[in-house]
Order: structure tokens, then sequence, then C-alpha cells
């Protein structure tokens, strides 16, 4: 018998058992696979099924916990579950925002915070023990409200060239009050590098004594939140030289925008809504657009206007693409200038 004759039919049967126990294999795979996906679109489809914690990492009565029982009100009416504010502060925002990292990735813990904690913490705190922007799932930018750049009432200087003249006539004798680390304090030493002026930064523990010391003259100027700052400015007490926000200001559109003198120059508080990690990206999806439908309503935009602060509900993706570019421009900031927190 010659078996080598025998061969080329062998391998094409064999090669066709292999395409028809592929394809058979192929086939069982897929009904497994469409149950299953039935399954998690159902879950989702039902979610939620049980209270959400919505996690403020600051003590109550700040920017972020006001805008959290704003949207914890709307949410309950949409999901028909309890949205229950919880206020885990401490350590920058790290200790709730560690909560939020590590609780199970099923949507029902969620965080919401200034991102500029989220941003400018991997720089600061070597030691932290969870990525921003790897173990919290973005889910939408809530709002925004910039900071305004505003100086004592009797400085001679009533807008930036001639704060800026002013800087270089007196060098290191500008002082700038800020709290370590904070957004406020890297956006001043951005300030004063592309202004080409030497300032002299003023420790302060919150931005309350910060307004109040430049109300009273014992600081020269600031970066600080439009809440916080533009009634001191409506009523004269201290003098507004520009907006930090990426265009014009609506509540204020006929101030200078920094970002048209200081390039990339844009700072004050976004307020962010994030969950666990590793929470499937339907579910993500679903919470951001019950969200954005809020956002949208005009009673809760003009809620934020009462803020000082304009809706920006933008996608899980954009708010991820954020996160990322925010956290390389700061962290290169702190390192930088060796800015550290004690």
């Amino acid at each position: 018998m010659d078996l080598t004759s025998k061969r080329p039919a062998r391998r094409r049967a064999l090669s066709a058992l292999g395409l028809a126990t592929l394809a058979t294999l192929t086939a069982y795979a897929g009904l497994g696979a469409a149950p299953a996906q039935a399954a998690d679109d159902a879950a989702i489809a039902k979610w939620p099924e049980k209270p959400i914690r919505l996690i403020v990492p600051y003590p109550p009565g700040g920017a972020s916990d006001v805008v959290a029982r704003l949207m914890a009100k709307e949410l309950n009416a949409v999901w028909k579950q309890p949205v229950v504010v919880e206020n885990r502060s401490g350590a920058n925002g790290n200790i709730g925002a560690a909560m939020t990292a590590k609780a199970a990735p099923d949507g029902y813990t969620m965080l919401l915070m200034d991102l500029s904690s989220l941003t400018n913490s991997p720089a600061l705190y070597p030691d932290l023990n969870y990525s921003p922007t790897k173990d919290l799932a973005p889910i939408t930018i809530v709002e925004y409200s910039p900071h305004l750049l505003v100086v004592r009432k009797d400085l001679p200087a009533n807008n930036l060239d001639e704060l800026i003249a002013y800087g270089k006539a007196h060098p290191g004798k500008l002082n700038f009050g800020e709290t370590q680390g904070s957004i406020t304090h890297l956006g001043g030493i951005v300030l004063a590098k592309q202004a080409g002026i030497d300032i002299n930064f003023i420790g302060y523990k919150g931005g309350a004594q910060i307004a109040s010391d430049l109300v009273g003259g014992q600081i020269d100027m600031t970066l600080n939140s439009y809440l916080a700052t533009h009634a001191l400015v409506e009523a004269g007490k201290v003098k507004m030289l520009g907006v930090a926000s990426p265009g014009k200001f609506p509540p204020i559109p006929d101030t200078p925008v920094l970002k048209d003198r200081f390039p990339d120059f844009v700072t004050g508080s976004w307020q962010g809504l994030l969950t666990t990690g590793g929470t499937p990206p339907a579910l993500v999806e679903k919470i951001y657009k019950d969200v954005a439908a809020i956002v949208a309503k005009p009673e809760m935009q003009a809620k934020f206007a009462e803020l000082g602060a304009v809706p920006v509900p933008s996608t899980p993706v954009e708010f991820q693409k954020f996160l990322v570019e925010k956290t390389d421009f700061w962290s290169k900031v702190i390192k930088e200038n060796n800015i550290s927190v004690n």
C-alpha cells in the first residue's frame, strides 16, 4: 500500500474535521454569550435596586457638598432609590476618594468632589494608596466655577498690564495668599512665571481667611473662587483683574480672560462625579445619561448660577481625558517647583 498517496486526503479530512469542530465550539460559545449579555443588560436596566452612597470627601457646607445634595435630591426622583450623601473628609479629599476606589464595582458607591484634589494628589502624595486615573471610573463633570484674580482695593494696579508693571518694579514685594499645594497656589506659580514677575507666596489654611486678609490689606493678591470672591468685588472691597475661565464667563462677560494673555492658564473648581474603577461601562453610561438629563434642566442651571457656576456635562470619555491631561500638567508644575504638603 502506498501510504504517501493517501496523506493529502488524510490532511484534508483532518482539516475539515478541525473546521467543523471550531464551528461547533464557536456556535456553543455564541449560545453561551448571548444569555450572559442579556443577563447583564437586564441587570443594568433594573439598576439601582438598593440605596446609593454618594461620598463627598470634604466637610459639610462646601461647594462639593452643596452640589452633591442638589444632585442627590434629583437622582432620588429618577432612580426611585435613596441617594445618601456621606461626608468623608481628610487628606485633601483622598480619604473619601480611596473609599470609592476600593468599593465594589457596581455603581452603588459614587464620589462627588473638586477635581483639583484628584489631579494634584499623585504628585503631592507619593504614597497615595490608589490611582485617581485607574481606580476610579469617571462619569461626568457636573459643573465648573472659575477662579478670579483679585487684588487689594488700594493696590496701584487696575488691570493686568498695571499689575505686571507693578510686579516688575517691585520684585518679591507682591504678597500672594494661597493654600499650600492647592490649585490656587499652583495657579499663582504659573501666573507669576508667565507674567515674568517675582511673587511672595503666603500660606493659609483656607480660602476664607485669604479673602479676609485681602480685604484687610494684609496681602496684595490671590486667585480665589467666584462664589467666595465676587461679592467682595461688587462691594468694592477688592479689585478684580481677570477670570481664569476657558473663555468669557457668562456671569461676568466683560472681565478679561487670563487665558487670552497667559497661554493655557485655566483654573477653577470642576465638580466631578465618579464611581469605582471596573464598573461596567454600560452602567457608567446609564448613570451619565441620567445625570446629564438632570443638569440640562433649566431649574438646575439656575441653581448652579446662584453658586457662580456653569454646567459642563462631559461624557465619561471626555472626563477621563480631562483627568489625564490635568494630572500631567499640574504634576509637572508641582515637581518643577518642589511643592510639598507638610
